[in-house]
């Protein structure tokens, strides 16, 4: 069964939130944007800020769709999760630590890649820029690694 998430990216004085997974969850280690699997009965952009909220304690409003990620997994190519990814410049409140991780501020230059998921590298960029995308991206078993992928950008959305 497909899993469908959300990532949000929140901005504040040219820097971007990420957070930290903390370790035993999904992604523990690597930093990623806040986010999460979208409840049943949930749009894609409600469950964006509600991830936001219960991650980081910020609301966000005005958020800007950016495009689909799909994830493929194992030898047998099988779609496993489908995100959808946004972005807020209107971001209020304090941050404060949930039990997913650590939460940082990042300049766009500083973003810690070497520390994150291998997609990223390929479709964050181009975002960062206010680019849209759909991205399909074909992972090992467990994802371990990437073994390869297809992003097709459009202009800025």
């Amino acid at each position: 069964m497909v899993t469908f998430a959300t990532l949000c990216y929140a901005f504040r004085g040219g820097r971007v939130l990420l957070l930290l997974k903390a370790r035993g969850l999904f992604g523990e280690g690597r930093w990623n944007a806040p986010g999460g699997k979208l409840l049943i009965g949930e749009t894609p952009e409600a469950g964006a800020a509600r991830e936001m909220y219960e991650e980081a304690g910020l609301r966000v409003r005005d958020l800007r769709f950016h495009g689909v990620l799909n994830f493929y997994l194992g030898r047998s190519k099988k779609l496993d999760q489908t995100v959808f990814v946004y972005s807020s410049r209107l971001v209020k409140g304090r941050l404060k630590r949930s039990v997913e991780g650590q939460l940082k501020w990042f300049a766009k230059d500083r973003i810690p890649y070497d520390r994150m998921w291998d997609d990223d590298r390929v479709w964050l960029p181009p975002m960062l820029e206010g680019k849209g995308f759909v991205g399909d991206f074909y992972f090992g078993k467990g994802y371990q690694k990437l073994e390869s992928y297809r992003l097709e950008e459009t202009e800025r959305i």
